[in-house]
């Protein structure tokens, strides 16, 4: 029987010793072995610290985002092998969608965040700057650096791919490595899942390491600097946190156990309403995804005393409807438990249960394709605790099943009263319409809880369910349930930083960061900094402004332009008791004329104005007053773009106005889409005419089979055609594909070598030569390049067929062509 190897050290190892079977939970089969005896944990941390941590902590957290979405996309290319294996753990179709390509989500959903959010730089300021001098010559604020040790991962059996993916999403985000420790069962599917990260090629060596099978004394050498990431039970947890090289090391621990959840259905939720109907559902679907081996399913089902029965029974009748059985069938709506050993688990719990609470269902349905003996399948369980403030079995015994308990309640105080019982849990859900009675409830048991899910008629069609968590928000929870936080955004980050404070001059502080700071040296230039590319622009970059003198009239104007008939602004027989001496300009017209005067006319890099920030307005500016503007570049933030977008970045811009008498008016930081530098040539005639003046008929191509003449007809001929001479037959790509392509124009993506031509026959031949000789070619193609542009002058709105990107209008063209010129010119050796 294959023996699963484990990937320590860079290398795959197999573990020296008999390993652990791993079974079929369907069929009863043995799928794999799993062993980590004789594996050397010492080193695999110690790699993992050194390799590890010196590649991923110095690539930026931008780069990192990006990291993450190229793994993402390897492995869901791949992912029906995964879906083959993850049936063999008992799951169905829809449990194995979302541990599987949940599990991509949440590093496509990090990957955005981080693209989005985060810098392009190691490290992550956090936080405004603190003035801590009465001068300003002395500041403070924080920056978070990756934590320099190695993240271990324990995770459970349940979701071999998403307890995998999501720890990982935040630790190689935040820069630490990690050593993933799945449970043995299921663990092939993680296995599986990892070689395709690693053979992907994506991720730096050291960045990850795995632990197939028992995870040894790995504990034991963990140190300052490192963490631990644990999912499973309470008790576990709690016994790896006392472990002395955890609490004496001071090791970050992070533990998300079992928890009790809950669900209340609401006092307004009688039979016959909608959330009646929701309730008995996501009930039914908790009890029964995963077979109820879910950290997040639904264990205590808190009723109206008065409708009990009314649960018990639509409860029972929707559990009898649910079919169980091999997930290979297309009926199967709940499959097996992940083994025996964890069957009988469930079972012992539920005969404990049975010593103090009722069983009123004990579903006896009949398995499709499967059978009871060879697989770990349960039917789903459903008890009554009649008396739950007195029988607390339901609030301490949880059994890792399909198994809940009804209990009843009378009134909102009870409801959150019992939902606290739990000692802490993950989540809890309440189904209600009545909005009183939710936020008397949720804030109630919010102490107890890591996440409170309301589901009403009003969100159904779009609720994400009771058990999903989500990369955006928080998974984890107080007492009980471990009291860790996972994901919840980039606070997900900020257990694998180390937070430290900052101190010194603005001048420190801005080399330190690489944010201006206010008081900070301003580098002027001749030349504008509105009319330099994303790349070009530095931090500190400034414009002093020519001064503008504020008249009445320009207050008056801006009253009638803006509808702004603020007294302060048009009544002076009303500024008696207020701050001002005279009718005042607006503090927006402020902002207005401080864009006119620093603004650059002239079209370049600065596509947009993407947003204002922290605008605050210091004195009241008079008519009469002159104003002078200092425009400094703040910070810059790389961006992906997707789609027909012009591939940018944002820079924030400081902004300070300063009257007459040299004191700060207003200060405001606006942002601005910034265009990055284009790989492309220009469609510069003087430009290509001198780049083709190396091309002779003896320059060799880099690839390909072009002879130069060949290389300049080609060009003219798809100039030619974008004017529609002669027009493009047909385009070639897909419809369904052709939106995609177009949206490539934008990007900054070159063409590939070994591109196929659709519109050359199929033994490669290139079209017959039109031109006596090269020189003839270059002439001919010159002059159609400068009837292009004559041509989209006169017809800005034209459209013309090319063979590959289908109908393209004005602006596709030109990018079509400079990616097009840029590939043949390159293919020459010409740029």
């Amino acid at each position: 029987m294959e023996k699963l190897k484990n990937y320590i050290y860079g290398e795959w190892v197999e573990g020296t010793g008999i390993g652990i079977p791993l079974y079929n939970a369907v069929t009863g089969e043995q799928v794999a072995v799993s062993d980590t005896e004789g594996l050397n944990f010492e080193q695999a941390l110690d790699f993992g610290r050194t390799v590890g941590y010196k590649n991923l902590s110095s690539m930026t957290f931008y780069d990192r985002g990006e990291m993450l979405k190229k793994v993402a996309l390897y492995l869901l290319e791949r992912k029906k092998k995964y879906y083959d294996l993850s049936y063999k753990t008992g799951a169905t179709h829809v449990d194995s969608w979302v541990d599987i390509e949940g599990g991509f989500g949440t590093f496509f959903t990090y990957s955005g965040l981080a693209k989005r959010m985060l810098p392009n730089t190691p490290f992550w300021v956090d936080g405004d700057t603190q003035k801590i001098s009465a001068n300003g010559t002395h500041l403070g604020t924080h920056i978070l650096t990756p934590s320099e040790g190695v993240s271990v991962q324990i995770n459970a059996y349940n979701f071999p791919v998403w307890g995998m993916l999501e720890k990982l999403s935040t630790s190689l985000l935040a820069g630490v490595p990690s050593i993933v420790k799945p449970s043995p069962f299921g663990s092939y599917l993680t296995n599986a899942v990892f070689q395709d990260m690693i053979e992907s090629g994506v991720l730096p060596e050291g960045a990850v390491q795995l632990v197939c099978g028992e995870p040894g004394n790995i504990l034991d050498y963990v140190q300052d600097g490192d963490s631990v990431l644990f999912t499973g039970s309470a008790t576990t947890g709690r016994k790896l946190k006392a472990l002395p090289s955890v609490s004496g090391n001071a090791v970050r621990f992070n533990m998300e156990a079992d928890s009790l959840n809950c669900s209340i259905l609401g006092l307004d939720a009688k039979p016959g309403t909608p959330e009646f109907d929701l309730f008995i559902k996501e009930v039914r679907n908790e009890m029964t995804t995963k077979a109820g081996q879910k950290c997040t399913a639904i264990r205590r089902i808190i009723v109206p005393e008065h409708l009990i029965g009314d649960v018990q029974n639509a409860l029972s009748k929707a559990l009898d409807q649910t079919k169980i059985g091999n997930p290979l069938s297309r009926e199967t709506r709940m499959g097996s438990l992940v083994g025996k050993q964890q069957y009988e688990e469930v079972l012992r719990k539920v005969n404990i249960l049975k010593t103090e609470t009722e069983l009123v269902y004990d579903g006896k349905h009949e398995l499709i394709d499967a059978d009871y003996e060879k697989g770990s399948f349960m039917s789903p369980k459903l008890f009554l605790n009649d008396k739950p403030f007195e029988k607390n079995i339901s609030h301490d015994v949880e059994a890792f099943g399909p198994v809940s308990t009804l209990m009843p309640y009378k009134d909102a105080e009870e409801a959150a009263a019992l939902a606290k019982r739990g000692k802490g849990s993950l989540v809890g859900s309440i189904v209600s319409h009545d909005d009183q009675f939710v936020a008397e409830t949720s804030w109630k048991m919010a102490s107890q809880h890591g996440r409170i899910y309301v589901l009403n008629r009003d969100n159904a069609k779009e609720s994400t369910g009771h058990g999903s968590p989500l990369p955006t928000l928080m998974h984890g929870g107080p007492g009980r349930a471990g009291g860790g936080e996972e994901m919840g955004g980039l606070n997900g980050l900020h257990f694998f930083l180390q937070k430290t404070a900052i101190q010194g001059s603005p001048d420190i502080l801005t080399a330190i960061t690489k944010i201006y700071q206010q008081g900070a040296e301003k580098k002027f230039a001749d030349k504008h900094p509105f009319q330099k590319y994303f790349e070009d622009v530095e931090v500190g970059d400034s414009l002093e402004t020519a001064g503008r003198t504020v008249t009445d009239a320009d207050i008056v104007n801006f009253s009638n332009v803006s509808w702004d008939h603020f007294y302060a602004h048009t009544d002076a027989t009303s500024l008696t008791g207020t701050i001002f001496d005279k009718t005042v300009a607006h503090g927006y017209f402020i902002l207005s004329a401080a864009a006119g005067l620093f603004v650059s006319g002239k079209k370049g890099p600065v596509i947009a104005n993407y947003g204002l920030e922290n605008c605050s307005f210091f004195k009241p500016v008079y008519a009469g007053d002159t104003i002078t503007v200092y425009l400094t570049a703040k910070e810059k933030i790389n961006r992906g773009v997707k789609g027909r977008n012009i591939p940018s970045g944002v820079v924030k811009w400081l902004v300070e106005v300063i009257n007459q008498r040299d004191e700060v008016v207003c200060v405001a930081t606006i942002l601005t889409l910034v265009a990055k530098k284009s790989p492309f040539i220009d469609l510069n005639l003087k430009g290509i005419q001198k780049s083709l003046g190396g091309l002779t008929e003896n320059t060799q191509s880099n690839w390909g089979k072009m002879s130069p003449q060949q290389m300049i007809e080609h060009l003219e001929h798809g100039v030619l055609v974008s004017l529609g001479e002669p027009e493009a037959s047909k385009c070639f790509t897909p419809e369904e594909q052709l939106e995609k392509w177009q949206d490539s124009l934008y990007n900054h993506r070159k063409m590939p070598k070994d591109f196929p031509a659709p519109f050359l026959a199929e033994d490669d031949t290139l079209l017959e030569l039109r031109h006596k000789n090269l020189d003839a070619a270059k002439e001919s193609f010159m002059e159609t390049l400068k009837r292009f542009s004559i041509y989209y002058k006169e017809n800005p709105q034209a459209e013309h067929m090319n063979f590959v990107f289908g109908k393209l209008n004005k602006e596709m063209w030109e990018l079509m062509h400079r990616k097009h010129f840029t590939h043949h010119f390159e293919q020459f050796g010409l740029i």
